[in-house]
């Protein structure tokens, strides 16, 4: 399960936006619940049926379908297969939509929706009852209001720069009704979910709630950070020791800049990838306990997996985009434990340096930590008493990678730099 955050607030109070800006800061999916029902309101609409009679809704629900799609980055709400984005934003169908979901019947449909979202990703969910009902146990919760009269005014100012002609004072009135019926509602009304913290920005800009939001973000993903155990460091170090004795005996292993070796846990060591044994090659040294990335396949040998993950290995499919692993590779890091990977993703079997996968630099940016290059050379064939050299270089800063984005460009840079590192320390 990834991290949730919770966002509910009155309507115009900005959680869309804030939403969209936050979960495009940090790489979130962004799941807009209000698009849902405002679909649903406009199915209802369209049907010539009274939004607010419950008998007249429920019967049409079994012919909709409410999906949410991503494209360059922007959300598409599609019903029934139509692109109603820009359709559903109107002031009419935004009361239809407070109309609906006012209906038991309408929240329960959607509701298996949106907690399956948020259990397969780290996701900026906003509504009206996120905190209070759809996703109670959320690792973060924020109740975002503001003044009415600032809500109509960010409305009309909305409505307007669309061409609309549109008057201020129906919008005051329409967002207070709507206030009225989302807090007087029978089922799930709108109110401050238990354990929210209230931002109010009536005077407030978009980056700087922004900002506070990301604060309780971040202070959410170490609230569960963890010194490793003394008993269990002491444990990996006598490992450590008894496991660098045969590759002693059989290479001579020489280690370069050792001044650059991480000081501390919690980082990501990156190192082109020569061998099956490098990990084992860079933890001999290492003196911080790592966690490392297998591929799935490895896991399939009852002797073999038990022993990655005794050393605190996890799974990853190369062939998909795999949630899980890299949710794993996060947790791993904010309990102290470094991440050794591989950005190749796959051994080179002539030695040469590969393009990295965009893994390692999205784990960066996520969890704001350095990244250390390692480079591994030797001369093929390798044989006994072959010298192995590994130089350890600079850590780059998250800052350094220069991820502005979580798009697909700004994570094949990040890795492209990570590599050219990487690629300055091996001997060719």
């Amino acid at each position: 399960m990834g991290l949730n955050c919770a966002l509910d607030g009155p309507s115009g109070a900005g959680k869309s936006t804030i939403a969209k800006t936050v979960a495009r800061r940090l790489g979130y999916v962004y799941v807009d619940t209000g698009a849902m029902y405002r679909a649903i309101g406009l199915y209802v609409t369209r049907a010539g049926a009274d939004t607010k009679e419950k008998e007249a809704v429920v019967p049409l629900l079994k012919d909709i379908s409410v999906e949410l799609e991503y494209s360059d980055g922007e959300q598409r709400v599609l019903l029934n297969g139509e692109d109603v984005s820009g359709e559903i934003r109107t002031p009419e169908i935004s009361m239809a939509a407070s109309n609906v979901s006012a209906i038991p019947e309408v929240r329960q449909f959607l509701l298996e929706l949106q907690r399956s979202i948020a259990k397969k990703n780290n996701i900026i969910m906003d509504g009206r009852d996120i905190g209070t009902v759809i996703l109670p146990n959320a690792d973060v919760k924020v109740f975002l209001t503001a003044s009415a009269e600032e809500r109509a005014r960010r409305r009309c100012d909305e409505l307007k720069a669309k061409g609309r002609d549109v008057s201020f004072e129906k919008i005051l009135a329409d967002i207070n009704q709507r206030d009225y019926n989302d807090t007087h509602r029978e089922t799930a009304p709108l109110k401050k979910a238990e354990g929210a913290v209230e931002i109010d920005s009536t005077n407030m800009s978009i980056e700087e709630v922004a900002d506070r939001i990301e604060e309780l973000i971040d202070e959410a993903i170490h609230r569960d950070f963890k010194v490793i155990p003394a008993w269990r460091r002491a444990t990996y170090s006598i490992l450590r020791f008894i496991v660098s004795i045969p590759f002693f005996l059989i290479f001579r292993i020489k280690y370069e800049n050792t001044e650059n070796m991480p000081k501390c846990g919690s980082v990501i060591i990156a190192g082109n990838h020569q061998t099956w044994f490098d990990p084992i090659l860079i933890a001999i040294k290492v003196r911080y306990i790592s966690s490392y990335m297998a591929k799935a396949e490895l896991f399939n040998h009852p002797i073999l997996g038990l022993a990655i993950r005794m050393v605190h290995g996890f799974p990853t499919r190369r062939s998909s985009n795999d949630v899980s692993s890299l949710s794993r590779a996060e947790a791993f890091i904010r309990k102290g434990y470094n991440l050794t990977i591989f950005p190749e993703g796959t051994r080179s079997k002539d030695g040469k340096i590969g393009k990295a996968k965009s893994g390692v630099a999205l784990i960066a940016s996520r969890c704001g930590v350095p990244v250390y290059p390692v480079g591994i050379s030797f001369k093929r064939p390798l044989r006994f008493r072959s010298t192995i050299t590994l130089k350890f270089g600079k850590p780059l800063d998250p800052e350094e990678l220069k991820i502005t984005s979580m798009s697909k460009s700004d994570l094949r840079e990040a890795g492209e730099r990570i590599m050219s590192k990487i690629a300055e320390l091996v001997d060719q």
